[in-house]
């Protein structure tokens, strides 16, 4: 990835769709259902600072910030890594995309989630088809075509 321009554009235009895409979509989701802005990034970061983030104001709400487009910049290096090996990933990005989109919702719920320090929360039905959903428009997709758009 070091000597190809595009291979880097793919990955910083990928990482930064996705990571404004899933929080605005996560601000206003969740704003709807009540939670402030700076709440909503206090909880990001207690995943690395347990429930004493949610008492570190504007600090810990830009710590969220700062680790939820590393996580983003992380799926969208992970999906352009992949593609380099599986061609189909670029050639049919819309399904693998939408597809992509899903495999990290559950991943980052059932595995990056339980295993972080943040708060457990019961499960929600409604909460996990918002997630699903929102992760394919704003995280899969958007990687998926960025990474496309940016291939050889």
């Amino acid at each position: 990835m070091e000597k190809d321009p595009n291979a880097m554009l793919a990955v910083l235009w990928a990482g930064f769709a996705c990571g404004v895409l899933d929080i605005t979509a996560a601000l206003i989701v969740y704003g709807y259902l009540g939670l402030k802005p700076m709440r909503l990034l206090q909880g990001i970061a207690s995943g690395l600072l347990g429930p004493k983030a949610l008492d570190g104001g504007l600090v810990t709400a830009l710590l969220g910030l700062l680790c939820h487009f590393v996580i983003a910049y992380g799926a969208a290096t992970v999906f352009f890594v992949a593609s380099r090996a599986i061609r189909p990933l670029i050639e049919h990005a819309v399904v693998f995309g939408a597809l992509y989109g899903v495999a990290v919702y559950f991943f980052m719920n059932r595995i990056v989630v339980p295993l972080s320090a943040a708060a457990k929360r019961p499960f929600s039905m409604k909460m996990m088809i918002i997630g699903v959903v929102i992760h394919i428009f704003c995280v899969g997709l958007p990687i998926s075509l960025s990474v496309r758009r940016f291939s050889r």
